[in-house]
């Protein structure tokens, strides 16, 4: 597999497997905390919240890494913001059909519930400011520099094509 060509590619990619590290570890942590606090409700209402906070921060990044496949594709702009859009609007439905389904089940803890989706997105944020702050990205990317400065290009006679100054 060739790499890709644009600059956030690397990025989006490090960004999500770091956030799954950190989502497992967080799961553990909300999941024993919420089983101490109310017990099995407690523990399947904290895995679930995290849950949920990685799925949807993933939905964008893995949206974003799915439009840069069309980098160079003469509609890549069109592409690319039709399937991001496409992401979160299949976010914003799926998170109100899910809100719907578990607001009257009787095994979700609210308060646990909710703590670990807050704690799930901070974790996110935090994982990206990570990546961000240790990954490199030159401040101008995804450009083609020239190879050779057209001033020191010769003509045929191989005097400089460049007009010389005079003192």
């Amino acid at each position: 597999m060739t790499p890709s060509p644009v600059s956030s590619t690397p990025i989006l990619r490090r960004t999500l497997i770091w956030s799954a590290g950190a989502a497992l570890v967080l799961a553990v942590i909300a999941a024993g905390i919420g089983f101490a606090v109310a017990g099995p409700q407690g523990l399947w209402s904290g895995l679930i919240g995290v849950l949920l906070a990685f799925v949807f921060l993933g939905i964008t990044g893995g949206s974003i890494l799915f439009a840069n496949r069309w980098f160079g594709d003469p509609l890549y702009v069109q592409l690319f913001f039709a399937i991001v859009l496409g992401g979160w609007l299949l976010k914003i439905g799926l998170f109100v059909v899910l809100m719907i389904v578990l607001r009257g089940q009787p095994w979700i803890v609210p308060l646990v519930f909710f703590l670990s989706l807050v704690a799930g997105i901070a974790m996110s944020l935090i994982v990206d400011v990570v990546v961000l702050m240790r990954m490199r990205l030159p401040n101008v990317s995804d450009i083609d520099l020239p190879t050779v400065n057209p001033e020191d290009e010769t003509d045929d006679g191989g005097a400089s094509a460049a007009p010389k100054q005079s003192d």
